[in-house]
């Protein structure tokens, strides 16, 4: 049985639209609203319609629009560091960001099940319709409207949009990510420490249920902990 949260519970919801609160929040208002309603049912539900294909148009429509919002707001960033920026946004961790800044756990079709477990909150589900939900505003409205819905909600769910501030949330997004699919938060293990105490370098490895995933050198234990956490993001995005 799916459920939808927010159309049993709010009090701004009205008959004809449960979802008038959410597309308010989002800044644009469906003409299909099927469309809108399969951008919100998970694969759980059993459906014939779910998001998985509207969440793959999704990540590349996506990525786009990010990316070149990216390029035109940090012209000083080289490539290297326009592609840590953007892994750091379109990510698990970064849509699901996005996605609790319009309240759209609360929408979520899932099935009973998901339910009971608080699927609804899980990154890997929410950030799957953030996708599903972007590229139905693509399908109707095109390549415009879903960029100046980015601008809005990036200025929304960012206080500070840098490389140096979202670098420093990759250990947070690893342990969000790892918590969900392996029940587990990541250990970090220092492997050498050289150089003197005013130019240290240290090397940290980084562990997933016993198993190494990254490791990484900085100028302190934290800031290589932090470029283990992004290469282990990256890897974990990859075997999917």
């Amino acid at each position: 049985m799916m459920k939808n949260k927010r159309s049993q519970n709010s009090p701004y919801v009205t008959p004809n639209n449960p979802y008038t609160t959410l597309e308010k929040a989002l800044g644009y208002s469906f003409k299909d609203k099927r469309l809108l309603e399969q951008a919100l049912t998970h694969k759980s539900c059993k459906l014939a319609l779910n998001n998985e294909r509207l969440e793959f148009l999704g990540d590349a429509v996506l990525g786009l629009v990010i990316g070149e919002l990216l390029y035109h707001k940090f012209y000083q960033y080289d490539e290297g560091k326009l592609s840590k920026l953007r892994a750091s946004i379109v990510s698990a961790h970064g849509f699901t960001k996005l996605a609790k800044a319009i309240a759209l756990q609360d929408y979520l079709r899932v099935s009973s099940s998901e339910e009971i477990s608080n699927g609804r909150e899980k990154p890997s589900i929410l950030s799957s319709a953030f996708e599903a939900l972007m590229a139905g505003v693509y399908l109707e409205a095109g390549l415009a409207k879903v960029r100046k819905i980015m601008q809005k909600l990036l200025n929304r769910a960012y206080k500070r949009l840098d490389l140096e501030h979202l670098f420093m949330d990759y250990k947070t997004a690893l342990q969000e990510l790892t918590q969900a699919q392996f029940c587990v938060i990541p250990t970090y293990q220092l492997l050498k420490e050289k150089g003197p105490d005013h130019h240290k370098e240290f090397e940290m490895a980084l562990y997933i249920q016993n198993k190494m995933y990254a490791t990484a050198k900085g100028k302190s234990k934290k800031e290589a902990e932090q470029q283990c956490a992004y290469y282990a993001l990256q890897k974990l995005k990859e075997a999917k």
